[in-house]
């Protein structure tokens, strides 16, 4: 493995199903599409974005059974190379149908069902999440020799979103030390219990999330041991370094820009990462990260499993964005 190579895991990675409901219902049964597979899980969208700004990207972590197997797939078509380290539990699924307003529901909004802009036109949209496998201590033992093993070559370790069922909150606080022990820098992009035990241990950058209400926290993860933090709390994101502090957003976005809601947790840590190895300026490093999580990155980073997945960043999304990013120090 290239010395360049960015390493990202995902210890919770996922595999999306899509499915299309038709419009009528025959026998009381709605018939559907065939279904369509995407690798999910933070640390997988972080090495597609990635790897379509042409960098050299690993995806690690833990997967097991069929859908582990469909999760390596999709990510081979995607151009990313993988070293999942394989559990005897299958990987979770998240199972999500789309059909009209009308016809095959009868036109009834049951409970778990929202009309959303991922679905058919004016349709809606139905989701279901299966729990976490459970990983043994001897998947676990095979994951750390493997990581260590991968930090040999590394240029960067992005270690993203939750824990399956069986691994202690500590364990990102143990990737963290490994990978420090390698020269190797850490991204962590975690939170709750996992975040706690993880950020004493020094990672170089953390991304997390916040409520608007603790405009301190990016701070306070500082304090605790982190390199630098970046924090998001609604459309807004709070960085703090050595170097001082930013505060950034969107402004004066396109109309058709879903600039409101929070950005894409997944494409503002692949945009923060660069910035990270580089050296770049944190005005610039919040600039691009944030065109990136507003829609540059694509629509494939909010709705993943939808109709509307692609595997390419939009740049003409971006440039817009990265025009309409405003970044300036907290007010005081």
């Amino acid at each position: 493995m290239s010395g360049d190579v960015i390493v990202t895991v995902t210890l919770n990675a996922a595999l999306h199903v899509a499915y299309t409901a038709d419009d009528e219902a025959a026998e009381g049964i709605i018939p559907v599409s065939r279904p369509g597979y995407r690798a999910g899980g933070r640390g997988v969208t972080v090495a597609r974005v990635l790897r379509a700004f042409g960098h050299d990207v690993l995806a690690a972590g833990l997967a097991g059974g069929a859908s582990g197997e469909l999760i390596r797939e999709d990510l081979a078509k995607s151009g990313v190379p993988t070293a999942f380290t394989l559990i005897r539990g299958e990987s979770r699924r998240f199972f999500r149908f789309a059909g009209p307003a009308a016809g095959g529901l009868g036109g009834v909004v049951p409970p778990g069902v929202s009309r959303a802009p991922g679905g058919l036109e004016g349709g809606l949209v139905m989701r279901f999440g299966e729990p976490a496998p459970y990983i043994t201590t001897e998947e676990l033992g095979r994951f750390a020799a493997d990581y260590r093993r991968l930090m040999a070559g590394a240029a960067a370790v992005v270690l993203c979103g939750s824990l399956p069922d069986g691994l202690p909150a500590d364990t990102y606080g143990s990737l963290v030390t490994y990978a420090a022990e390698a020269g190797v820098p850490v991204i962590l992009d975690a939170g709750g219990e996992e975040l706690k035990h993880a950020v004493g241990h020094g990672p170089d950058l953390v991304v997390a999330e916040s409520s608007s209400a603790e405009p301190g926290f990016a701070a306070a993860l500082v304090r605790l041991g982190a390199g630098a933090a970046a924090v998001a709390a609604g459309g807004m994101v709070r960085a703090v370094s050595a170097a001082g502090e930013w505060t950034a957003r969107v402004e004066d976005a396109d109309e058709d820009a879903d600039t409101a809601c929070p950005p894409a947790r997944g494409a503002l840590v692949a945009g923060l990462v660069p910035g990270q190895l580089l050296g770049w300026s944190w005005p610039d490093r919040l600039r691009h990260a944030l065109a990136l999580a507003a829609g540059g990155a694509g629509a494939w980073t909010r709705a993943p499993g939808g109709q509307e997945d692609r595997d390419h960043v939009d740049l003409a999304a971006y440039e817009r964005l990265l025009d309409a990013v405003r970044v300036e120090p907290p007010a005081r």
